[in-house]
């Protein structure tokens, strides 16, 4: 096998391009390859005269399959209860029903195409289903927001988490892209996939299903109640996402250790995708085989980080409270990313000192800015907006301009500068104009600020130990990005993956 970094390709250029100098740099003749693999694709666009991709490949001159994985049995058995059908979920039932244990997956929300349906009618109704909307259903949080599967968590799981989207059916460039991307249209027939095989496998999987209380007695939980009913379980997995607030609450009331953290909250930006595109490919904008133009920014002031996060490119911003009454706004796009506009959060760190010290003190800043939020849009659930000149120069936006803001149920013009304090305003100010000096065009007046992004990440985490064990009860395993584990959906899997792992070594498998 030989393997091959750096080899060099113009967007417009064929794939056939990629295998000849490939080949050729490699001294072997392309007539004689017989195995091929594009390993990693990324896009070099720092010089606006010379963009191209570099490509990491594997090639040899006799045939290859990659072997199959085969997962080893555990050697006793037991039952366990998954709680949440997010990525963290969704990938530790898969697995555990691979090593052969026995697993019962439950999630408050609707399977996918039904939990659509109730985004849908939220948006043209205005009535909020608490149980099933954005933030909870069947897929997770992710899967209204673009299926973005980049990720700081690197290593064989990570890996994994790919390889089991590319065989429930995900877009086969996630394979080898730098930045990869399902699509939230594409994303919900993966989820249902993945559901199938559970089923198939032996798990039972049960809809409109909640967690609503345990019991725990000489550290292990006793007993759970799923609605009204009492259940006995070996294990219990608590994958629930960051915004089943109630669980926390439960949990505190039953002497679960858990900790407040730091998280980040702001708002949605957008600007016409088109100018993006300029800003980072120059004359080669629109350029044949080029992609839609993403970014991630850092700044900092005051102490205080301030960065860019799940950028959306031809994207929407999404309506995504799970209670009545608030505002909060997500990005999703499809996989095609066609939209007008392109968006992303544009948040700003808040520690202790915002919220306090209390246990919940993050939990209640967030809903108190939601809460926010909806007042200044008008209380009808449209969101507040305003543009980016008018934020920065303090005053309210009386009309827009090129930027037409996507958020489907429409927006409200207020002053976003009554939303946060004058210090964490003066971090995103700051942000606004700093960034714009590594991308041309960011502080653009007409650019639209919609808020409130505030459900970045959990402003709780569940305490566990290395065997991923919560430190309160030796069968209660905190998981996935609800309980602070994890960050995307990557991430997310990956922890659900190595939950899985810790479970079936404590029921005798052998690695």
């Amino acid at each position: 096998m030989i393997k091959l970094s750096n080899v060099k390709i113009k967007p417009f250029e064929e794939d056939r391009a990629l295998l000849e100098k490939s080949a050729k740099k490699a001294g072997v003749k392309v007539a004689d390859v017989k195995y091929f693999k594009l390993v990693k694709k990324s896009l070099d666009a720092r010089d606006k005269s010379n963009i191209f991709y570099s490509c990491s490949v594997e090639l040899s001159t006799r045939e290859y399959k990659k072997p199959l994985k085969v997962y080893n049995k555990v050697k006793k058995q037991g039952e366990v209860l998954v709680v949440g059908m997010g990525p963290a979920g969704l990938f530790c039932a898969l697995d555990l029903l691979r090593y052969g244990l026995k697993v019962t997956l439950i999630e408050r929300g609707k399977a996918v195409d039904e939990r659509s349906q109730s985004v849908d009618s939220f948006i043209a109704t205005r009535v909020l289903d608490s149980e099933c909307n954005i933030q909870f259903g069947e897929g997770g949080a992710g899967a209204f927001s673009d299926g973005k599967l980049n990720t700081g968590v690197g290593g064989l799981t990570a890996r994994e988490v790919i390889d089991d989207f590319l065989l429930f059916g995900a877009p086969s460039e996630i394979d080898y892209l730098q930045k990869p991307h399902i699509g939230s249209d594409k994303l919900k027939g993966v989820v249902k996939n993945i559901r199938n095989e559970i089923i198939r496998l032996g798990g039972e999987v049960f809809f409109s299903t909640k967690l609503s209380d345990i019991e725990i007695a000489n550290g292990k939980v006793k007993s759970v109640t799923i609605g009204n009913e009492k259940r006995v379980f070996d294990e219990i997995v608590l994958a629930v996402g960051h915004s089943a607030r109630d669980v926390y609450y439960m949990l505190e009331r039953h002497g679960v250790q858990m900790e407040s953290k730091d998280f980040a909250v702001g708002f949605r930006i957008e600007h016409l995708q088109s100018n993006i595109n300029l800003s980072q490919y120059g004359k080669f904008a629109n350029g044949k085989g080029m992609p839609v133009a993403d970014y991630k920014l850092v700044s900092n002031h005051n102490g205080r980080g301030v960065f860019t996060f799940c950028m959306c490119p031809g994207g929407y911003v999404m309506p995504s409270a799970s209670e009545s009454e608030t505002i909060v706004t997500n990005g999703m796009s499809n996989f095609l990313r066609d939209g007008e506009n392109s968006n992303s959060a544009i948040i700003c760190q808040v520690t202790k000192n915002d919220f306090g010290s209390s246990l919940f003190g993050g939990l209640e800043f967030q809903k108190n800015l939601e809460k926010k939020a909806f007042n200044l849009g008008g209380c009808d659930y449209k969101a507040p907006s305003m543009l980016v000149g008018d934020y920065l120069s303090g005053k309210t936006s009386n009309s827009f301009g090129k930027v037409n803001p996507s958020y489907p149920m429409g927006v409200s013009k207020a002053n976003l500068n009554e939303l946060f304090s004058e210090d964490i305003n003066s971090s995103i100010k700051y942000a606004i104009t700093d960034m714009a000096k590594r991308l041309k065009g960011f502080d653009d007046y007409d650019a639209v600020l919609t808020g409130v992004e505030s459900r970045t990440s959990s402003p709780i985490r569940v305490l566990r130990g290395e065997n991923y064990q919560s430190v309160s009860a030796s069968n209660l395993y905190p998981c996935g990005e609800g309980c602070g584990y994890a960050g995307g959906i990557t991430s997310a899997g990956a922890d659900g993956k190595k939950v899985a792992k810790a479970i079936a070594l404590k029921y005798g498998m052998e690695f």
